[in-house]
């Protein structure tokens, strides 16, 4: 139950590494993109070269190398009912 209050900060240098903590899970990850669950939602990073070089799932920190091109936040997928839709 700890990881759901672990801290979220990103630290980008030059665009080559990306370092950050509230990391609860690595969806996916290859050298164009890596998918991580994160304390305040699903970070999508974009690039090329991509390589995970941290990664502590215990303490949320994630360290990936490469060329950074884009970090997308996918907001959370509310469930659809057609109970309140309907009344």
């Amino acid at each position: 139950m700890a990881e759901n209050h672990l801290p979220h900060k990103l630290c980008l240098n030059e665009r080559k590494e990306l370092t950050m903590t509230g990391v609860t899970e690595v969806v996916s990850f290859d050298d164009s993109s890596v998918v991580l669950h994160t304390a305040l939602g699903t970070l999508l990073i974009q690039g090329q070269e991509l390589q995970l070089k941290t990664l502590s799932l215990e303490g949320g920190q994630v360290a990936v190398d490469g060329t950074i091109s884009a970090l997308l936040y996918e907001e959370p997928r509310q469930s659809f009912s057609w109970r309140r839709l309907l009344g």
